[in-house]
């Protein structure tokens, strides 16, 4: 069984100190989804076109700023205990990936 540096870490034990990194993560997601509520919304009430745009690039940026805090803190931790742990290769590797997605 192969695991993922993913798998040292877990978001229901996390490393101390992280519990306000979690929610500070949690709460842009719920920005997001927030915004998306309010464009089906608008969507469903024919709202006007360039203000269905604008409400779509704030989800967008919203999860933008999430992704970042994720990709911020799995450095922080998880790339972290890898390269300390010698899986320095399998960790950069993993993030180059997500990276090349962005």
């Amino acid at each position: 069984m192969t695991l993922s540096i993913l798998d040292t870490y877990t978001i229901v034990n996390p490393p101390q100190g992280d519990a306000k990194v979690n929610k500070r993560i949690l709460h842009r997601y719920q920005i997001a989804k927030g915004h998306l509520e309010k464009v089906i919304s608008m969507i469903k009430n024919g709202s006007y076109c360039i203000d269905i745009v604008h409400q779509s690039l704030a989800i967008q940026a919203a999860l933008k700023k999430a992704d970042d805090e994720v990709l911020r803190n799995h450095l922080e931790t998880c790339v972290s205990d890898a390269i300390k742990r010698g899986d320095s290769k399998k960790a950069i590797n993993e993030v180059v990936g997500v990276l090349k997605k962005r």
